[in-house]
């Protein structure tokens, strides 16, 4: 495993030294998962990360992850995580690990030029279709609503992140592969796998669900994919 540039900035986990991108999440851990037991909306939000790359113009221009959004992030994967048996905190460790580099592999995403560029309808049309995929991934509208007032995320916050996973989506289909606009054959396909969580039912009942779950994983794969490869190339700070 290729070893990138990390460090803790200074501070009470200034010598704590890791050795790969995805391992910030141990760092910031623990004070969210801390912060996240009172399940109380923050009055202020402070900076956890800070990062920078080629794709979002490098040391000149660093990005900035905030506590608020990283446990927003925490607490969607947990929603959607099938596996989890500890349901006694809101996320755990491996959560937040997951929300930070999904939230870095979009951004660097968000920030590649594509071509062309997409209009405002097209950008508007692809961020209420990642609504309907977030609200599909974490088990509905209402448990969506539930983690970001926990957080105190408030609409327009969560329209960022829509417009970020909208930006990253389309770069993904238009310079990547096509993956927003399935062909039935490939449908059919994934209604057939075990996988699925449609199996069994009538393909023509559940085409809807079916064609935002299948799109969904396709974009998650990809993105997971974009950000181990960009890794070595991200210089990232956790910040306390």
């Amino acid at each position: 495993m290729s070893p990138c540039r990390l460090r803790a900035a200074p501070g009470p986990l200034s010598r704590r030294w890791v050795s790969r991108v995805g391992a910030p999440a141990a760092l910031a851990v623990a004070f969210l998962v801390d912060l996240a037991a009172g399940a109380q909306p923050l009055e202020a939000d402070r900076t956890v990360v800070r990062f920078d790359a080629p794709e979002t113009g490098g040391p000149a221009h660093p990005q900035f992850v905030f506590e608020r959004e990283l446990a927003f992030g925490a607490r969607l994967e947990a929603l959607a995580d099938a596996n989890r048996a500890d349901r006694s905190r809101p996320y755990l460790e491996r959560h937040v690990q997951a929300a930070l580099e999904r939230l870095i592999g979009e951004e660097l995403l968000a920030h590649l030029p594509m071509d062309p560029e997409p209009t405002a309808a097209e950008i508007e049309s692809r961020m209420t279709f990642s609504r309907t995929v977030l609200e599909q991934r974490v088990g509905g509208g209402d448990e969506l609503a539930g983690a970001a007032q926990a957080e105190g995320i408030d609409p327009a916050e969560v329209g960022k992140v829509l417009l970020r996973e909208a930006r990253a989506s389309l770069y993904l289909d238009r310079m990547v592969a096509p993956m927003l606009e399935p062909s039935e054959a490939e449908l059919r396909e994934f209604h057939r796998s075990t996988g699925s969580p449609f199996f069994g039912q009538r393909f023509e009942d559940v085409l809807v669900p079916l064609r935002s779950r299948y799109v969904a994983e396709r974009l998650e794969t990809a993105i997971a994919s974009f950000y181990q490869n960009a890794r070595t190339r991200v210089h990232l700070v956790v910040l306390r």
